[in-house]
């Protein structure tokens, strides 16, 4: 029997750290010493506090269906959260708690993607912006991160890129798979330049806000009052506090788009796990303490990676910003992304991921991340070293 699936599932990506991820776990199961520089996730456990109240919602009963918009003591405290990072002020009901981040991009692009429309995207970017809008049967635009911007936007170009067709645009500071922070002069010109562009909305995927470095400044476009009526916030709890296995993450939505969120909700998932959601409410009012190491321990980290990148022959490295990855561009090699990438896993053990698993644009550069400890990201760089220089002398 020969079954005949729909044209648009021809169209849909994935996200190939999973991919690679897999790949480095084979291959360890075999015997062989890998170092993940791959996957994007903290390698920090969930505060205790957190892991305690959904314990605690457990043993009280907490086992049923909640609200599909989320219960209303989380969304109440994803309000005074962002009023206290950001000041800004949140209606509680444009809140719509979600199973991880990735709802949230996938329910604002098939709200507004069908065939003959436009959503613009960051390239290189998360994979799944792209993945998305071609399954909703939209045209890709993409928006060109450039090395020599420390992969920010040029505002001009954006604007210069919109046309009738475009619905949404996407931005992403602090940025995967780059690492770039988009200054707020470039965010100033583009939030002037969409005056003249009502029909579009804007995604900001602020996922990585709390990842900053070097006094930068977290620009949320939250706090521009003249776009909140189209503006649609990408944020939750993996990145800042551990959470990536919990699958928790919220929106915030304009009036008019609430109402259709949460139907998608609805219609998707019911709801977010119960438990899960008082655990979000311990990370957003309990201690932050937590958040503060685990962003030093990055800085850290970041400090050894850009010096080590630096000093491979062939590699050069602009200082990521924010998040807690480094994208060097490595097209000294003499290797293309694809082969780099499974030239350091198979021959040096060390899991990267290619430039090219984020967008056409990403060719030439490899990600790294460094949610992993110094002595593995040091030990990691010395393997590479030894296997590009074996490469050299093998030629």
């Amino acid at each position: 029997m020969t079954l005949t699936l729909a044209h648009r599932m021809s169209q849909l990506g994935t996200e190939t750290a999973f991919e690679v991820l897999a790949r480095a776990n084979a291959l360890a199961a075999q015997g062989k010493s890998i170092i993940n520089l791959g996957i994007g996730q903290p390698d920090f456990l969930t505060p205790p506090h957190i892991v305690e109240a959904a314990a605690k919602a457990l043993r009280d009963g907490h086992h049923g269906y909640t609200a599909a918009n989320g219960i209303p003591a989380l969304r109440e405290a994803v309000s005074a959260d962002l009023h206290r990072r950001l000041k800004v002020s949140v209606d509680p009901g444009n809140v719509l708690v979600v199973p991880g981040g990735k709802v949230t991009m996938f329910f604002a692009i098939m709200m507004f993607g069908e065939p003959g429309a436009e959503i613009m995207y960051p390239n290189p970017g998360f994979p799944i912006y792209e993945s998305v809008i071609k399954f909703s049967g939209a045209a890709p635009v993409p928006i060109r991160l450039k090395e020599k911007n420390g992969f920010a936007f040029d505002a001009d170009e954006v604007l210069a890129q919109i046309t009738p067709r475009t619905r949404l645009i996407i931005v992403n500071s602090p940025a995967n798979p780059t690492g770039g922070v988009v200054p707020r002069a470039q965010f100033d010109k583009l939030i002037a330049g969409l005056e003249r562009h009502p029909h579009v909305a804007i995604m900001s995927d602020e996922i990585y806000g709390q990842m900053l470095y070097d006094g930068r400044e977290h620009v949320s476009l939250l706090g521009y009052p003249q776009i909140r009526d189209r503006l649609i916030l990408l944020d939750g709890w993996s990145k800042t506090y551990a959470m990536t296995g919990w699958r928790l993450g919220y929106s915030v939505w304009p009036k008019a788009l609430v109402e259709h969120a949460t139907r998608l909700a609805i219609n998707c998932h019911s709801c977010v796990n119960a438990s899960a959601q008082f655990a979000g409410i311990a990370a957003l009012t309990g201690p932050q303490e937590p958040v503060g190491k685990m962003v030093a321990a990055f800085a850290e980290r970041r400090k050894v990676v850009i010096a080590e990148l630096n000093a491979i022959p062939g590699f050069r490295c602009v200082e990521p910003g924010g998040a807690f990855y480094a994208f060097p561009n490595i097209s000294g090699t003499g290797f293309t992304s694809r082969q780099l990438e499974a030239k350091l896993l198979e021959d040096a053990g060390v899991a990267t991921l290619s430039g090219t698993s984020f967008g056409a644009e990403g060719e030439g550069f490899l990600r790294f991340s460094y949610a992993n400890s110094l002595e593995n990201i040091r030990a990691a760089m010395d393997r590479i070293r030894a296997c590009l220089a074996q490469t050299k002398v093998s030629a």
